[in-house]
């Protein structure tokens, strides 16, 4: 009796130890994102970015998206919604010349070809220097009393990723090395995740990948091919799983989803791919980025051993494969 009374009061005076959740969301409601115009005089470009803040009004890390050829910083809101509730500064980079504005107002026959176009090593050029430029004013925007932004964000602790394009975008300025000698690198990006990765057109993968020293997370499918009108507009999937076995060791990881195809890591399946979408997909997408982020970003403890545990099969189907090293 003595035991069970023992048993009843410890129950209620120690309170009980909550396992880390990445997919647990806090109650607060979220403001709607706010859309900014980055003016980069230096290039006379202008980029527009989207921003979802978290509830919280302290300077919270901030995670940069670039996304995929003709797209738009509308694009994944999946993602800016978790992470921001998630305690994350989420900002969506448009990239002018490949984004939307390569396919709107083009003829059907047409639009493969321009997309293929735009696909160009001056937008990827284009591309690289946006992030800095818009991490810049970002800068600028946290300083500044008039600015919405003031104070929200925390710019010492800063990611980067992006899909298929923004994905390549991502690689240049995370760490990839280049034949030309010259790094697109911004030391300001502490970690960084690829969802559709590629290896460079020319070169050795072990070469571009073998001295990156940041937090890598890779995520493909095994249908992951962006084709458009029989036009293929990325890496085919051997192009797609060859960054991971280049990059050396150290809080690199990979995820590859069983029969996810390219418009998996988007809101909606892409022309030319099955309507029907795995909605597990998502939720395996939004777990890992965001155990993740919380590691490498914020330095939890907790996240990393969910991260590097058996935690994350948990949330992945059987078929699903997931390595890191």
């Amino acid at each position: 009796m003595k035991l069970l009374v023992f048993l009843f009061i410890t129950s209620f005076a120690t309170p009980a130890v909550l396992a880390y959740d990445p997919l647990t969301l806090p109650k607060a409601d979220l403001a709607a994102p706010l859309d900014f115009t980055v003016q980069d005089a230096t290039r006379n470009r202008a980029l527009p970015i989207r921003v979802y803040l978290p509830a919280a009004s302290k300077a919270a890390p901030v995670v940069l998206f670039s996304h995929g050829l003709g797209g738009s910083r509308e694009n994944n809101p999946y993602l800016g919604k978790h992470w921001s509730a998630r305690g994350y500064a989420v900002v969506f980079v448009q990239h002018p010349g490949s984004d939307e504005s390569v396919w709107k107002g083009q003829g059907p026959a047409r639009i493969p070809m321009a997309m293929k176009e735009a696909a160009s090593v001056q937008n990827f050029i284009l591309r690289a220097a946006d992030i800095p430029a818009v991490l810049d004013q970002l800068t600028r925007w946290h300083a500044d009393e008039a600015h919405a932004l003031r104070g929200r964000l925390d710019l010492t602790r800063v990611g980067m990723s992006g899909h298929s394009f923004g994905a390549v975008t991502t690689q240049a300025v995370s760490g990839q090395a280049f034949p030309i000698g010259r790094s697109l690198t911004d030391p300001r990006i502490k970690a960084a995740v690829m969802m559709s990765p590629s290896v460079p057109a020319a070169g050795s993968a072990e070469r571009a990948f073998g001295g990156v020293t940041l937090p890598w997370l890779l995520m493909t499918g095994t249908k992951d091919v962006a084709r458009i009108g029989g036009i293929t507009l990325g890496g085919e999937l051997d192009s797609r799983l060859g960054v991971y076995p280049a990059l050396p060791p150290g809080d690199k990881y990979e995820l590859v989803l069983k029969d996810a195809e390219h418009g998996a890591f988007g809101e909606r399946a892409l022309p030319g791919e099955g309507r029907q979408q795995n909605p597990n997909h998502h939720r395996v997408i939004l777990a890992l980025s965001t155990a993740f982020w919380d590691a490498f970003l914020k330095g939890d403890a907790e996240a990393k051993a969910w991260l590097n545990g058996e935690a994350p099969r948990s949330v992945l189907e059987k078929d699903d494969r997931w390595q890191r090293k």
